[in-house]
Order: structure tokens, then sequence, then C-alpha cells
């Protein structure tokens, strides 16, 4: 089923088609923002509402809790119901919720409001991520599209520090949710009047067990790695929901085999292109939302910035990455596919956190920052876009909505596992060279050696990033196939861009 009308390449049509592109951006854009944009708000949001610094964490985790355990049954519904109505849906409910968060008088209601705001966030990105595919079928005009995609699904995170930052301090931390309105106000009156809905041929039919088996599955993992950032890998509600998670994971796997109907038909995750892209952008995420975490607290604890010179010191990994997505998808990927690209790309990235593992207490931001940030944009670029690509290329119109999902499923995986696996070890090496060094404080005082531990534990925290980034380079090496993305028939796409959307099911995994 298409939400869009088959739109000619010329006139006015290929125009509304641009401005669909506008309206999908900005929706996506207040989403990635809002996984961020709280981050530099929450100690001012603490102070206000007064809740412990225990319960911080519960004020991003109940939304990426939602998120990331509704992404496939959002990404489902977009299918049987129609791309245009839960794409609109996911708007008002995403405005709605975050202006309740922003009038919060309690912890409570924030807390309620935010986990809303990750069940509609769910319901949104896959409509919206659908409607791109379905809508960019013309490979030159595909190529630029997720081009521009990626660079906002990529980037996102660091304009959200900027205008979190901006907002806290000019405005109030209850703005970091108010602006929400405002993306989510011109995104819902644009896609209610370029977006058109066509009926679904067949009666919408919902694979349950597999949606209760999944979304278990998805809260346990995160809540486990969530809960691994605060606590430590030792203590039950770490380990046993993380175990519980990987069970009701396997048992989703066979179920979908057998079901009549299942939640994510088997033949989406096997292509082997498809399962590469899957992998390596939960690889990405990882390493990527280390970057935000540790260059925000380098910045503002080590270097004394503010939160929005921080935000403006960390944009310029936005540039590297607009410039290398758009340049990946529309030049690079019809010529020689996804496979050198993310390899390429992840070595870069690794190369940018090799130098980021140099940072002293003292380091100058021209000399130890600014070169690895924009380094680690270029190699980003180089991964996101083009697995965003090929993880919804080749899928049935049908499946659109899901495919899309399970890419921002690796994402929001990727971002849980990242922060909670990086934090756990910047913490343990500061509480060793501290423990290590402690005589020295009486030489050299207790703050100075305070802020040498925290720069030794930034320094390994780059070290493992690196690593991550490394092992990357050889999944995506390993799994994706050689050559440009090809459709179902053998032909290959050698137009200017990225390949076009199939209407056929997806290649047998090579």
């Amino acid at each position: 089923m298409s939400d869009v009308n088959s739109i000619g390449s010329v006139g006015p049509e290929d125009r509304r088609r641009w401005l669909i592109l506008g309206v999908i951006g900005l929706a996506q854009l207040m989403v990635v923002l809002d996984v961020t944009v709280m981050n530099i708000a929450l100690p001012t949001a603490q102070r206000a509402l007064h809740f412990s610094t225990v319960d911080r964490q519960w004020v991003v985790t109940a939304y990426t809790l939602a998120f990331g355990s509704l992404l496939l049954l959002g990404g489902r519904l977009a299918d049987l119901f129609g791309r245009k109505v839960t794409f609109l849906i996911g708007l008002l409910g995403f405005a709605g919720v975050s202006a309740i968060g922003g009038a919060s008088v309690n912890f409570a209601m924030l807390i309620t409001a935010r986990a809303c705001q990750g069940a509609f966030g769910a319901l949104l990105v896959p409509s919206a991520l659908s409607l791109l595919t379905t809508t960019f079928s013309e490979p030159k005009e595909r190529g630029r599209a997720f081009g521009v995609y990626g660079a906002i699904a990529a980037a996102g995170g660091a304009v959200g520090l900027l205008l979190g930052g901006t907002l806290t301090e000019y405005l109030s931390w209850r703005w970091t949710l108010y602006v929400n309105l405002i993306f989510a106000g011109v995104a819902f009156i644009g896609g209610a009047v370029l977006l058109t809905r066509q009926s679904s041929p067949v009666k919408p039919r919902l694979d349950i067990p597999g949606v209760l088996l999944v979304s278990g599955a998805l809260f346990c993992l995160v809540y486990g790695f969530s809960n691994a950032a605060t606590h430590n890998w030792h203590t039950p509600s770490t380990w046993g929901f993380l175990v519980a998670g990987v069970v009701l994971l396997v048992l989703f796997a066979l179920w979908q085999t057998r079901a009549a109907n299942p939640l994510l038909p088997p033949r989406i995750v096997l292509d082997r292109n498809r399962g590469g892209a899957y992998a390596s952008i939960l690889i990405a995420s990882s390493g990527m939302f280390g970057v935000f975490l540790f260059l925000t607290y380098y910045l503002q604890q080590t270097l004394a910035y503010s939160p929005v010179v921080t935000g403006f010191a960390i944009l310029p990994i936005a540039g590297g990455i607009a410039i290398a997505a758009n340049l990946s998808t529309i030049v690079l990927m019809p010529r020689v596919g996804p496979k050198p690209l993310v390899a390429i790309g992840m070595l870069v990235a690794a190369g940018a956190m090799t130098w980021f593992a140099q940072l002293g207490v003292h380091t100058a931001y021209v000399d130890g920052v600014l070169g690895p940030l924009i380094l680690t944009g270029i190699g980003l670029g180089l991964v996101i876009a083009p697995c965003i690509n090929t993880g919804t290329f080749g899928v049935a119109p049908r499946d659109a909505g899901v495919a899309s999902a399970t890419v921002t499923v690796g994402q929001q995986l990727g971002a849980s596992i990242g922060t909670s696996l990086l934090n756990t070890i910047f913490a343990s090496a500061v509480t060793s060279y501290l423990t290590l060094h402690v005589a020295s404080a009486r030489l050299i005082g207790r703050p100075a050696l305070l802020g040498l531990a925290l720069a030794h534990g930034y320094d390994t925290a780059f070290w493992w990033v690196a690593g991550i980034f490394a092992g990357g380079a050889i999944v995506g090496g390993l799994l994706f196939r050689r050559g440009p993305l090809r459709r179902d028939d053998g032909q290959v796409q050698q137009d200017a861009g990225v390949m076009a959307e199939t209407e056929a099911g997806p290649a047998l995994l090579a």
C-alpha cells in the first residue's frame, strides 16, 4: 500500500515531493532532537521539580523505554492502517504530551509525559521513513532525499545539545518540551495538505503474540542497559532484564517463522544487505552517542564551557555528517554500493576516536577537539545515510513501515548499549586512576588529581569507542554484498543516486 500518489519527475508534482521531504525531515528532526535536547536541561528541571539525582535518569529512560519497545508495533501499524494516518496521529500525540511535560508540576507528571512521547515517537518515526521510501522512487531523487534524511538522523543529536542549551539558558527548561509544538504544528499542516492516502486492499491483521514478545524483549534490553549506566552490571536489575530480553527475542524470532501474519517477516532481515545495514547502524549509533556523552561532559567539566557554548562547540560534527551523507548517497552508492562506504566510514570514525583519546586536562579546543569532531562527522555520514537507505531497499510497499522501524530499532538499541557500556567503562577508569594515584593528592591537590582522573576516563572511553568502530568496519566488510544495490531481477541501478524501491519481495540471502 502506498500513501503517496505516484509523482512525476518534473513540474508542480515534483516540487510537491520535495515539500513532502521537508515535512518528513522536520518530524524526524523533532524526534531526534528530543533524545538529547532534555539532557542539558536536566539539572535545571531537577531543581524546579525537586526530584533526586537517582530519579533523574528516568527523564531520559522513560522516553527511550517506550520508544524502543514499541517501534516495531508502530511500523506495522503504519503498514496496516496507512502512513499518512499514523504520521499525523503521531505528530498530534507527540505535540500534546510535550505540552503536558512542559507544564509538569511534579516528577510523576514529567515522567508520564516523557513515556507517552516515546510511544507516539514510535508511531511517528517508522511512518516518516516509510513515507520517504514510498515517495522517492526515482533513483536521482531518492539519493538526494536519503542524503538529507540521513544527515538529519545523524546530526540531530548534536543540534539537540545546542538547542537544549540555548532554550534552557535564555528561556526555561520547559521550552525544551514546548518547542515541539512548533515543529509538530508546521509538520502536521504540511502533512495534512501534501500527503494523500489510499485505502488498504486487505483487512489489517496484527500479530498480537509477536507484538507482546518483541515489545517485552526490547523493553527488557533497553531497561537493562539503561540500568547498567546508573548501577552496575552485577545487579539483578541489570543482568536479569538483559537475560530476559535475549530469551524473549529468541522466542520472537522463532514465532516469526510460524506466524501467519508475522510482525517482522523473516524475509526483511534475512536479506544480506539489509541485515548488514541493521547491524552496522546499531554499532555506529552506539559509538555516536558515546561521542556526544563524553564530549558534553569534557567540554563542560574540564574546559568549563557553558551549555550554549558546548552546543556550538559540538556543532561542526553536523557539517561533516551533512557533506559525507550527501556525497555517499548521491555520488558513491550507485557506483560502489554500501560495502566499502560503511567499512571506510567506520575506519575514519575509529581514527577520529584515536585522536580524541589524546585529550588532556588542558587540551585546547582547536588543537584537540575540532579536528576529530569533523572527522567523526565525515565517518558517520559515510555510514548512517547508506545504512538507512539499504535497510529499506527492496522491501515490498506493504513492509516499508516495519523495515523502517527495524532501522530505528538498531539506532535505539545502539544508543542504549553505547551509553551504558561506555559510561560504566568511564566510571571504572576514573575510580581506578584515583585509587592508584591517591598519594599524589598530597602533592598536586585533590581537584588537580580529579581532573587528571577524568581525563584518563575520557581517553579510556574513546579508545573503546575506537574499538567499537573498528569492529563495525569488520562487520560491514563481511555482511554487505559487493557492488551497487541490485533489484530482484538482477538489474543494477546505474543512475546517479540511490537505487529505486522495488515492489517485488526482497532478494534471497546470498
